[in-house]
């Protein structure tokens, strides 16, 4: 937390491997994200993926693979979603 009145909010989304990819790109269509952090079942982060304002399109292609191949290979996993929110 800072000073000037902004926090951040983590939320938890637990999905199937299957359906990390999708889940990933609908977290980054929405907007406001600073990191998504997908864990395996046992906890232990496997990829954190910072975000900044203007990444788009050919910039996700890597990050797209990297949770493709995630995906593939895991059968759940917790992805955690760090928002920033800047109070009124």
């Amino acid at each position: 937390m800072t000073d000037q009145g902004d926090k951040d909010r983590v939320e938890e989304f637990k999905v199937k491997g299957e359906e990390l990819l999708a889940k990933v790109k609908e977290l980054i269509r929405e907007g406001n994200i600073r990191r998504i952090i997908i864990d395996n079942e046992e906890g232990k982060t496997l990829i954190e993926i910072p975000l900044t304002i203007g990444v788009v399109g050919a910039l996700l292609l890597p990050v797209f693979v990297a949770v493709g191949a995630i995906a593939a290979v895991v059968t759940n996993c917790t992805i955690r979603v760090e928002r920033r929110e800047g109070t009124a």
